[in-house]
């Protein structure tokens, strides 16, 4: 049997893909962290299916429940919020099944820069003004980022940044890029992306952790920071000019 990595999205149940709905709704057994997938998406899965909640269990009792359930002889289904490429342990997960020969698959989800993108009514990528776009975090009390990782050598770029689990970090981040983006960029933070209780927060480099502390925001955010967020007199995409469409 397999092993399903499911994206579940961002939070909101329906944004879930065709396929991973339909994979949950035949998998005998079920793995998602209850602090971050929603109830709501749990009602595709079957009636009669074991349900375990990993937020309380480490990589090797995740794995353990991974291995038994394939030797049981059930699809399991193994939930992730977001995209299972980003920030999601993944890797460590595939590489003990590839040592147990247990066989998976990978389905992809709404990434939660996605989502936040659609909250601000953004689009990342804006023509003249950015075309590049960093996914990242900080280090602080998880694993260290690899050298030359850092924000300040990020920040270097100039490109748009999406920062994951750091919002509780907010003041820390706006420091080591005001150098380089100065106090009047663009930043937003959005916090509980495509859920009821989204939060969206608007502003600048220079105010923007001072909102994230009266906001209460700490976890389960992302911050954006970076001009095409304010991009407003830029000039229409190649895709569309008449001129190309002339020479076609």
């Amino acid at each position: 049997m397999t092993v399903y990595f499911i994206g579940a999205g961002p939070g909101a149940a329906d944004l879930i893909t065709l396929r991973g709905a339909r994979l949950l709704a035949r998998c005998g057994v079920c793995l998602y962290a209850g602090s971050l997938v929603p109830r709501d998406l749990l009602a595709e899965c079957p009636d009669d299916v074991r349900l375990i909640d990993t937020a309380q269990l480490d990589l090797d009792e995740i794995t353990e429940e991974l291995v038994r359930a394939h030797r049981e002889g059930h699809d399991v289904a193994r939930l992730h919020s977001g995209d299972p490429s980003l920030f999601s342990a993944v890797a460590e997960q595939m590489r003990r099944l590839d040592a147990a020969e247990v066989p998976y698959e990978v389905v992809p989800g709404v990434p939660a820069f996605a989502a936040a993108a659609a909250a601000l009514k953004r689009e990342l990528t804006v023509p003249t003004v950015g075309q590049t776009v960093i996914l990242t975090r900080v280090a602080q009390q998880a694993t260290p980022m690899p050298p030359g990782e850092d924000l300040a050598t990020l920040g270097a770029s100039g490109a748009l940044l999406v920062l994951h689990l750091a919002a509780r970090y907010a003041e820390r981040v706006a420091a080591e890029l005001l150098p380089h983006y100065g106090a009047d960029c663009p930043a937003a933070v959005v916090a509980m992306a495509s859920r009821e209780d989204e939060l969206v927060l608007r502003g600048t480099l220079g105010d923007i952790a001072g909102q994230v502390r009266a906001a209460g925001v700490t976890k389960t955010a992302v911050i954006v920071v970076g001009r095409t967020l304010g991009a407003t007199g830029f000039r229409d995409s190649h895709l569309y000019s008449t001129q190309r469409s002339r020479t076609r």
